[in-house]
C-alpha cells in the first residue's frame, strides 16, 4: 500500500523549484507565463526577480547573403546578447472554501540584442561608400552624399510642378522613395544592428473549486498586456534595408486566461492545465522607410498552453514537471512601409515580414525537490526548449537550449520565506537569416545562465 503524506509537509520543497525554473529562448518568450502562485493554498504572495545573461557569438557570412550551401565563415561577431532582467509578482487568497481570487504580474515577451565590432551587422563608418554601394550603378550612378542630396532636392523641385504628367510624377515619387532609403542608410554610418522588445502583463484570476472534496478547480480571468519595441537594421547583411529603423509605440490591449486544476493532498499531487489567448495590438509605428502606406501596425502576441504537475515521492521529496507550448509559427511583425518596399524585391503582393518564425515552441522541464530540515529545502531541474526553428531571425539567433538548475528555499518564519536559484543554459546552434531567407550568419557553441530570487508569504 502506498504511503500517504500531506502537502503541507512539502511546502518548503515546492517553492524551491520555481525561482529560476523558466527562461525561454524560443521566439520572444521570456517569463514562461507562470501561474503557480495562484495554485497555492490559503493566502499567498510572492515577488520574484530574474536575471538572464547569455553569451551569443558567431560569424557573419563572408559571401554576403546566400543560401545555406553558399555560406562562407566570415568575420567574428562578438556577444550580441544584452543582459536582461524582469520581475514577477503574484497575490492570491481564498474567499471561502469554494472561490479564490488572484492577481499576477509578469513580463512575458522580450528581446535585447546589440551587435558590435567589425562585421556585416555594423554599418561602415563612411557615408559616401554606403551611397556608392547602394546607388553607384545604373544609368545615373550616385557616389557621394553630396550628389545624393542634390539629386533628392532636384526631384523635390520637380514634384512642385503642378503641370507634371501623372505618369512622370509617379516615376519621380518612386525614385524619391528609393533615394530616401539610401540617404537613411548613409545617415546611420558607423551604427550597429540593435533590437529591444519589452512587455508587461497583468492577469486577474477567479477560481471555483468543486467535487466532493473540492479537489477540482476551474479558473479564468482577463489579461491586460502592454508591449513596445525598437529595431535598427545596420550593415551589409541587410543590403538595401541597412539603415532601416522602426519604433513601435507602446500599446495596451486585452486577452483572457482559462484553466483547470486537480489536487490530491494526501500524496501532494497537483496538476494544472492553463490556456492563454492571443492578444491583438493595434498601435502606431515610426519607420525610416516612408512610402506613404500609413503608420499603423497590428501585432498579435501568441496564445499558449502550460501544463504544471507535481507529486510527492516520499514525505520529504517532491517530483515536478512543466510543459509549455507556444505557436510562434503564427507570429509576425510586419511594418507597413518596410513590407511595401520589400514587395519590389519579392515581386509579389505579399512582401516580407520584419520578424517571423518557422516552428512552434515546445518546452519541457523536470525537477526534484528535497526537504532537508523543517525550514530548508533544495531542488534541481533539467530542461529542454525546442526553439522556434532554424534558420531563425538574425535578431535572435538561438535554437532553443538544454538546461540544468539548482535552487533552495528557507522559511524565515512560519509565513515568510526566501528562495534563490540558478540555471545554466546550453544554446542550440543557429543560422541567422534575414526576412527573405538568405543566410547571413552562424552562431555556435553558445551558453548562458539565469539567476533568480524570491520573497514569499503564505498563511493557511
Amino acid at each position: 500500500m502506498r504511503a500517504t503524506f500531506h502537502l503541507k509537509t512539502l511546502t518548503v520543497a515546492v517553492a524551491a523549484l520555481s525561482v529560476a525554473s523558466v527562461a525561454s529562448a524560443a521566439g520572444l518568450d521570456r517569463s514562461g507565463q507562470d501561474i503557480t502562485a495562484f495554485l497555492q493554498d490559503g493566502t499567498y504572495a510572492e515577488t520574484v526577480y530574474t536575471y538572464i545573461n547569455a553569451d551569443v557569438t558567431g560569424h557573419d557570412n563572408a559571401a554576403g547573403r546566400t543560401d545555406d550551401k553558399g555560406y562562407v565563415q566570415g568575420k567574428k561577431i562578438d556577444d550580441i546578447a544584452e543582459s536582461y532582467d524582469f520581475f514577477r509578482y503574484g497575490v492570491k487568497t481564498d474567499i471561502n472554501d469554494t472561490f479564490s481570487i488572484g492577481v499576477l504580474y509578469d513580463e512575458p515577451f522580450g528581446a535585447a540584442a546589440l551587435y558590435g565590432g567589425d562585421n556585416n551587422f555594423v554599418s561602415i563608418d563612411d557615408a559616401d561608400a554606403i551611397v556608392e554601394e547602394l546607388a553607384g550603378s545604373g544609368d545615373r550612378p550616385i557616389t557621394s552624399v553630396a550628389q545624393l542630396e542634390g539629386t533628392i532636392d532636384t526631384i523635390k523641385e520637380g514634384l512642385l510642378n503642378s503641370e507634371l504628367p501623372d505618369a512622370q510624377r509617379a516615376q519621380l515619387e518612386e525614385q524619391l522613395a528609393s533615394l530616401n532609403i539610401v540617404k537613411g542608410a548613409a545617415d546611420t554610418a558607423g551604427e550597429a544592428t540593435n533590437v529591444e522588445v519589452r512587455s508587461h502583463s497583468l492577469t486577474g484570476i477567479l477560481g471555483m473549486k468543486f467535487g466532493e472534496n473540492k479537489n477540482f478547480q476551474v479558473y479564468g480571468g482577463p489579461v491586460a498586456q502592454r508591449i513596445e519595441a525598437n529595431v535598427k537594421l545596420r550593415g551589409a547583411a541587410y543590403g538595401p534595408a541597412s539603415g532601416y529603423t522602426a519604433n513601435i509605440n507602446a500599446d495596451q490591449d486585452y486577452g483572457w486566461l482559462a484553466g483547470v486544476s486537480y489536487k490530491k493532498p494526501e500524496i501532494a499531487l497537483q496538476a494544472a492545465l492553463t490556456y492563454r489567448s492571443e492578444i491583438d495590438h493595434d498601435t502606431q509605428i515610426g519607420e525610416s522607410f516612408d512610402v506613404g502606406v500609413g503608420n499603423s501596425i497590428k501585432i498579435t502576441t501568441p496564445k499558449s498552453v502550460n501544463f504544471d504537475f507535481q507529486t510527492g515521492v516520499n514525505p520529504t521529496t517532491l517530483a515536478t514537471a512543466k510543459v509549455r507550448w507556444v505557436p510562434w509559427s503564427d507570429f509576425a511583425i510586419t511594418p507597413p512601409n518596410y513590407n511595401q518596399v520589400s514587395k519590389g524585391l519579392t515581386g509579389d503582393d505579399k512582401g516580407l515580414d520584419l520578424v517571423s518564425y518557422d516552428k512552434d515552441q515546445w518546452q519541457v522541464e523536470l525537477g526534484m525537490a528535497k526537504r532537508l530540515t523543517p525550514a530548508f529545502a533544495v531542488s534541481g531541474n533539467i530542461g529542454w526548449d525546442s526553439g522556434a526553428g532554424n534558420p531563425v531571425t538574425s535578431l535572435g539567433p538561438i535554437k532553443g537550449y538544454y538546461s540544468a538548475g539548482l535552487g533552495a528555499k528557507y522559511n524565515v518564519t512560519e509565513n515568510w520565506a526566501v528562495s534563490a536559484g540558478g540555471k545554466y543554459l546550453w544554446f542550440g546552434d543557429a543560422k541567422g537569416q534575414i526576412p527573405n531567407g538568405d543566410i547571413v550568419s552562424k552562431f555556435e557553441d553558445n551558453d548562458g545562465y539565469v539567476l533568480g530570487a524570491k520573497i514569499s508569504y503564505q498563511s493557511k
